[in-house]
């Protein structure tokens, strides 16, 4: 039977949670070695998702006792952030490129995703059951159950249009992303969801001069990308029901603690902050590739939060707790301290490998990140 109501009522201004974290967690020994067995044909995929909720149910407890409120399943399904979700649509196929994605002294594995039929999500795609799983082992009303998906910018920007019925025909194409989102969005909050969050690479390019160029292939004007980007995220959310919280976490890349892009937040900030419906927006600021915090003046509603990503997840060195105090007074200047939020800058394996820090480390964070918050917000 399907969970429409939630054991915890989630308000975008008074949510208790001021420490949260992204979403990914370094995949377990044991779950790196099943995947491998599963990748050889020697573990059935039965057998996988035995192991993979073993290791969400151990790591749920683990999340608990760093702190957090907020609980995610460590995206233990997924060998990638994004690619799993786009290919559970229907619609949707995976495929080898010939070149990868051109992250900083390292490439991931060649991997993406091509449109080859009519864009539509289904109520069998696996996400709502590792869902439904994670949403079984919150059992108290003091925690929350956080699902994590792409954006659909994603799909715009990295999949390969190959199906006949969108050739010239964009409107159709914007128009089917959009509802396949709505209909995963209004599955989630049936399956008990109360927080989803879109994690999004898309904006980042908006930020650097290279980035634009790389826009610029897609065959639009950069007015037009923006444009483009802002109507699926605002039109797949609009129907969204009230006690959903939907937030959005803008990333310039993380792979083996690499990135792929840099640039402050300006060139986009009227549109991020001023123009997007989301509740809340998780930003990085963890380096000097993030620029500062004054684009924050363009938030323009009271009811928006905004994480900042102060604390870095690609490197296990605990930050002095005097300096991200500063910074988190530093982005109230632009923002009032209560729309503000802590957590990492970005998950801790946006892909199967994960970042260069051991479990522990990541732990580590996690509760830095908790004990912060709760000095600064007490």
């Amino acid at each position: 039977m399907e969970d429409n109501k939630s054991s915890y009522i989630i308000n975008t201004t008074t949510t208790p949670f001021y420490a949260d974290q992204v979403g990914s967690l370094l995949r377990s020994e044991p779950l790196k070695k099943a995947r491998l067995q599963y990748q050889n044909g020697e573990l059935s995929q039965q057998d996988l998702i035995d192991i993979q909720r073993d290791q969400t149910r151990l790591h749920v407890e683990k999340q608990k006792e760093t702190g957090l409120k907020v609980i995610t399943d460590g995206e233990y399904s997924r060998a990638w952030w994004h690619f799993d979700f786009l290919e559970g649509l229907n619609g949707v196929e995976g495929f080898t490129p010939e070149v990868p994605l051109n992250f900083k002294g390292t490439k991931p594995k060649l991997h993406s995703v091509k449109v080859v039929d009519k864009i539509s999500f289904s109520n069998s795609h696996p996400f709502l059951s590792d869902f439904k799983f994670l949403k079984s082992l919150i059992k108290d009303d003091k925690h929350v159950a956080k699902q994590t998906i792409p954006s659909p910018n994603m799909l715009f920007l990295r999949g390969k249009n190959e199906a006949a019925c969108y050739q010239d025909n964009l409107d159709s194409y914007l128009n089917d992303l959009i509802q396949a989102y709505q209909d995963a969005i209004q599955a989630f909050y049936n399956a008990g969801c109360r927080y989803l969050q879109l994690d999004d690479t898309a904006w980042a390019l908006f930020f650097s001069e290279n980035g634009v160029k790389d826009l610029e292939k897609l065959g639009y004007t950069t007015e037009q990308t923006l444009t483009i980007f802002t109507k699926l995220i605002n039109e797949s959310i609009k129907n969204k029901p009230d006690d959903l919280l939907i937030t959005m976490h803008i990333c310039r890349g993380n792979f083996r603690s690499t990135y792929f892009g840099s640039g402050g937040y300006d060139a986009a900030a009227e549109t991020i902050f001023g123009k997007l419906n989301v509740d809340g927006l998780f930003l990085e600021f963890d380096d000097e590739r993030s620029g500062g915090f004054e684009p924050l003046k363009y938030v323009n509603r009271k009811d928006l939060f905004v994480a900042i990503g102060v604390i870095t997840s690609k490197s296990p060195r605990l930050e002095d707790k005097e300096f991200i105090k500063q910074r988190i007074a530093d982005a109230a200047k632009y923002l009032p301290l209560d729309q503000l939020r802590l957590s990492p800058q970005c998950g801790f394996a946006s892909t199967e490998e994960g970042n260069v820090l051991s479990e522990q480390e990541q732990w580590n964070k996690l509760k830095h990140v908790v004990e912060i918050a709760e000095e600064v917000w007490s």
